[in-house]
């Protein structure tokens, strides 16, 4: 993948649910080995965070490992770059760093779209698909039907399944499907399935609406209602989507809690789509939490429909999100292909005081994408300012340590674009100020207002600030994920300035400054 990528030369024209198989089998013949010159240095294409190499991209999907392989699957559109008739992409990587784009994994059929959902290693063959040799990839995934949808039923998403018995190169779709029907809900959607052990049972938590539903299950085909979480708490002002259920360790303990996540759309808190979390319980049949307050994994505007990988060999919890948002993920200015995904970032679980946190900072190994280019310490009196040049910060990384709470720091080029960041101390929030970044006129909604996030439980004391910046996004990690937000941003030219400013009235002093070159992964 370092000097190669695979391109999928994708022509297809919408086909009738009834010719899909073959469709499939032709298509994917369709693949040529592209020189990595030719291709990902289009305008605003990220170099370090990925992307399909042409059309429309939304939700990771089916984050799985196996034998050395991390397979990230991602809801796709082979004809256009806005959303339409989903199938699953699929892409493969041996370190979530470089990736290797694949064939599309799974095309729509008679049940319907694919829409979301997740994948498993099935090790004990529960499900007879394939042997205790050769143990099968499960796929779990939701059907769209269109034209029921149209008819003006309720009954239009349903659950279905497919398996591999080759590492994912090549899927077979249970002939039985749908595995999971509805009864009635609009929109019943998004599984994730985890083997959980106390129980000896497959669990699968999805979205009902405006809560969540678990379910049990002895074999991936089979499956009984358990439960449900959520219609009184939380975030409801959008439809709920992408949930996932898992445990965490609580950070220097051996306290375990279960975290639930949950995409919704509308309703995060900066517009638009975001993704809340809950820190609670989980007995094998109900997840239950006291938590009062609203929690997010992310407030920045361009982090949702997450989710983690099953099957990760490190006892970690990777998380990976989709960079964009629903208010205007299909006006952004690119031609070739549209979205990005968040870096691979761990999970993990921090308490402050009584509260529970759910922290997410980038994987320590993806910290080899990034080349020293210079370090430095700055002191800054009160109100006094200090520029740091560097040829291109719009494929960088820089990291800091400082005391002060009360800062800026913004990003500009020669046509006087800016991104600016500001840490409020006496208000206990953070800034992202996008409104002068670029282009922002594609869509009302990209920067109608700046985007805030409370940090009140930032510890007293020195705390580390790391800030990725690729072609067109930019990612902010405060006291090691603590505290995180996720943007979008297309300037003209490249940001070639950092400025800090102090706007407190005591010195400003920001230790081991770092500024950081980033390899491209194409």
């Amino acid at each position: 993948m370092r000097n190669y990528i695979l391109f999928s030369l994708l022509s297809v024209l919408f086909f009738s649910f009834s010719s899909c198989k073959s469709k499939e089998e032709e298509k994917n013949t369709e693949i040529a080995s592209i020189p990595e010159t030719t291709f990902f240095k289009e305008p605003y294409r990220p170099q370090f965070h990925f992307t399909p190499t042409e059309m429309w991209m939304n939700d990771p999907n089916g984050l799985v490992y196996n034998d050395g392989i991390y397979h990230l699957f991602y809801q796709y559109y082979p004809e256009d770059i806005v959303w339409g008739p989903m199938h699953w992409g699929h892409a493969t990587s041996k370190d979530l760093i470089f990736w290797e784009h694949k064939p599309i994994a799974l095309f729509p059929d008679e049940n319907g779209y694919i829409f979301s959902g997740s994948a498993v290693l099935d090790k004990n063959n529960t499900s007879g698909l394939g042997t205790l040799d050769n143990p099968p990839l499960v796929a779990i995934f939701t059907y769209h039907d269109i034209n029921k949808e149209k008819d003006g039923s309720n009954d239009f998403q349903t659950q279905g399944i497919a398996y591999s018995l080759d590492n994912g190169e090549s899927w077979t779709k249970y002939q039985n499907n749908p595995v999971l029907g509805n009864e009635g809900i609009r929109d019943f959607r998004d599984p994730k399935v985890f083997w959980n052990e106390p129980t000896q049972s497959w669990i699968l938590v999805l979205v009902a609406g405006d809560h969540a539903q678990l379910y049990r299950s002895d074999d991936l085909i089979s499956w009984a209602y358990l439960s449900e979480f959520g219609k009184e708490s939380g975030a409801h002002g959008g439809v709920w989507e992408c949930p996932d259920l898992f445990p965490l360790k609580v950070s220097g303990s051996e306290e375990e809690k279960w975290v639930l996540i949950i995409s919704i759309n509308p309703g995060a808190p900066n517009g638009g789509s975001g993704t809340q979390y809950f820190i609670g319980d989980f007995d094998g049949t109900t997840f239950t939490s006291n938590q009062q307050a609203e929690k997010w994994i992310d407030w920045g505007t361009d982090n949702y429909a997450g989710i983690t990988y099953n099957n990760e060999p490190n006892d970690q919890r990777i998380f990976i999100g989709w960079m964009s948002n629903w208010a205007y993920a299909r006006d952004t200015p690119t031609k070739e292909w549209r979205s990005a995904m968040t870096v691979p970032r761990k999970l993990s679980l921090i308490k402050v005081g009584n509260s529970y946190e759910l922290a997410n900072y980038p994987l320590d190994d993806f910290g080899t994408v990034f080349k020293s280019e210079f370090k430095k310490d700055l002191e800054l009196a009160a109100g006094e300012s200090e520029t740091v040049a560097f040829d291109n910060y719009n494929q960088s990384e820089i990291r800091f340590k400082t005391m002060n709470r009360n800062f800026e720091i913004s990003y500009n080029n020669s046509l006087d674009e800016e991104l600016v960041l500001t840490l409020d101390g006496d208000q206990e929030l953070f800034l992202l100020d996008r409104t002068k970044s670029g282009k922002t006129a594609f869509k009302e909604e990209f920067a109608k207002s700046v985007q805030k996030m409370p940090i009140r439980n930032l510890p007293d004391g020195e705390f580390e600030v790391r800030i990725l910046m690729d072609w067109s996004s930019i990612e902010v990690f405060i006291n090691n994920g603590q505290y995180v937000m996720t943007s979008q941003i297309f300037p003209n030219e490249s940001y070639t300035n950092l400025i800090f400013k102090n706007s407190s009235s005591s010195v400003l002093t920001i230790n081991a400054l770092e500024v950081n070159r980033a390899e491209s992964i194409w």
